[in-house]
């Protein structure tokens, strides 16, 4: 069955030479051909993503153009502007697939606008809204290494796909051949058409404006003196986030040379993921040397941002996504209740895999603090809520442990310009009163406990890594543990039972123990692993560490 479909594309002419050489060169090889013929990338929630290369189970033009003639089917059943937007960040092949998207859409009448330059994530969520878009495209595999590429759709909020949405998409892809089914014209004729138009400053603008009005405390940063060392790694985040920072008065910026500008190759870190320190070297370095109070980094599509802060010793340290979490809804709301700005009953949003000290926080402002599935398009869909009974104002911050975080309503997806700019307010602001973020950490730790987030990860690659995954969650629903370490399990909650957590249905299960500590169990929806989320509390973070290093050893012989 695969050899036949290989066969199909070494005799179609696929107009891409490095697609025909990697066809020629395996020939031989059953095994190549399997792993990318075998199956075809599924079709999600988060879009697709996955290797670049030849074949239904790689990402190329042809897959790019079948998927995306599935949205367009999806499209015409919606009546609206019939426009979608589209984007796409650094990675290799990003405007090529973004340019076949486009052509795919415009050969099916739909109008098509289109960024004339790279624009992160939330560009993307925002021109969808601006436009008013029946759904948006962002060309992009997120933070993944370099040989990957990806896409994600959006529907007409400028929010991730729904599931009822992905489904029909990927029951359309299904039906459309992967060679021949996607209607086409090229980019050229769909711009001589006018179905193809570029996004105007007009968007570009409104997209600054909207993120400027959410400042905290407004002219600040023009005073503050704030030194700042930033990275787009190599990404979509320079114009946007420096664009920001200095229209706030923050014109102290150092970039990192070697990770300024787009390159898909990301040849100074081999994962640009801004949780992990190898990404973060080469600006820390850069920090050392000028001494800036903050580091910043922000991810290939601007949708996630790392920092690490400067410590009173001289030294830097990095700052967890929950703990950012926690400092910036800790600084909104101190910041609003002061400036008057604060909305009456205001909502905060969290995912439910990230750290219970933002519930303390919110309790002690008296913030309503909403919890949903790991995904942003779950907060971006408590938003719609608040902005279905005309209450869109009520929502102040939401926030997931893995460095995404959104004020405001303005776009439906993490926003790693805003976050940029509130967390350098945020440094601005401590500094001017003679404090640190640093300082401003021990404080809340000190109030409300030392609390200690930490996330392991156990992949399963190959065809059978899925496989395994679901009968890793299998068993642990058919047996669950009584115990971690001799620590009592007081309570499971497992959210494929939606009946009892009040939230849509997900492969998520949370283990509550006797002294406090929990354990999350959850394969990732867009990677082949399985993620554990530990939060221990201590009197100090040594006894946080000693607790979870013992929660850590027990749950690794489940999940190897």
């Amino acid at each position: 069955m695969y050899q036949d479909e290989y066969k199909r594309w070494l005799a179609a002419d696929l107009i891409d030479f490095d697609l025909n050489k990697e066809l020629q060169d395996i020939q031989e090889d059953d095994e190549a051909i399997k792993d990318r013929f075998a199956v075809a990338l599924q079709f999600g929630t988060a879009g697709l993503r996955g290797t670049l290369g030849a074949g239904t189970n790689r990402m190329n033009i042809w897959v790019v153009r079948q998927a995306t003639q599935g949205v367009a089917d999806w499209v015409k059943t919606q009546g609206g502007t019939q426009t979608v937007a589209l984007s796409y960040d650094s990675r290799l092949k990003g405007w090529n697939f973004a340019r076949e998207a486009a052509g795919v859409l415009a050969a099916n009448g739909i109008n098509v606008r289109i960024y004339d330059e790279l624009m992160p994530v939330p560009a993307l969520s925002f021109a969808t809204r601006y436009y008013k878009c029946n759904a948006g495209i962002m060309v992009t595999a997120s933070h993944n290494p370099a040989k990957y590429n990806g896409y994600k759709a959006y529907g007409p909020d400028g929010c991730q796909m729904t599931d009822d949405a992905a489904a029909i998409v990927y029951d359309a892809i299904q039906k459309t051949d992967v060679l021949t089914g996607a209607k086409y014209i090229s980019f050229a004729e769909g711009v001589e058409k006018g179905l193809i138009k570029f996004v105007g400053d007009d968007c570009k603008d409104a997209f600054y404006a909207a993120i400027e009005e959410r400042q905290v405390r407004p002219g600040l940063c023009k005073t503050a003196g704030l030194k700042l060392v930033y990275s787009p790694l190599n990404g979509t985040g320079l114009v946007p986030v420096t664009r920001v920072l200095k229209d706030i008065g923050i014109t102290d910026i150092t970039i990192v040379k070697e990770q300024e500008y787009p390159n898909g190759y990301f040849t100074t870190c081999s994962y640009p993921n801004p949780e992990i320190y190898a990404a973060l070297e080469k600006g820390l370095e850069l920090a050392k040397e000028t001494g800036a109070d903050l580091m910043l980094a922000t991810d290939p599509d601007a949708d996630r941002v790392g920092i690490a802060m400067k410590c009173p010793d001289g030294s830097y340290e990095l700052v967890s996504g929950n703990e950012m979490g926690v400092l910036l809804l800790d600084y909104i709301c101190a910041g609003r209740i002061e400036k008057g700005t604060m909305p009456e009953k205001p909502v905060a949003v969290k995912s439910i895999v990230s750290t219970p000290l933002a519930d303390l926080v919110a309790e002690h402002y008296g913030v309503e603090l909403r919890h949903t599935l790991t995904g942003f398009k779950w907060i971006g869909d408590q938003i719609a809520m608040l902005e279905a009974d005309g209450e869109v104002d009520r929502f102040i911050f939401g926030f997931e442990e893995s460095y995404g975080y959104l004020a405001g309503p303005y776009v439906r997806d993490k926003d790693a310009v805003i976050g940029s700019m509130l967390i350098c307010e945020m440094a601005a602001y401590y500094r001017s009163i003679g404090s640190s973020i640093k300082q401003r950490l021990e404080e809340i730790y000190s109030e409300y406990g030392r609390f200690l987030n930490e996330v392991d990860s156990f992949e399963f690659p190959g065809l059978s890594g899925m496989d395994k995954m679901a009968g890793i969650m299998a068993d642990l629903r058919k047996d669950p543990p009584k115990d971690f370490a001799g620590d009592k399990v007081v309570e499971v909650i497992d959210y494929e039972k939606p009946e009892e957590t009040g939230l849509p249905k997900a492969n998520v299960l949370i283990y509550k123990l006797e002294d406090g500590a929990s354990v999350v169990v959850r394969p990732s929806g867009t990677e082949p692993k399985i993620k554990t989320y530990f939060t221990t509390k201590g009197k100090d973070l040594a006894e946080a560490q000693a607790e979870r290093e013992k929660l850590a050893a027990a749950v690794k012989p489940i999940l190897a």
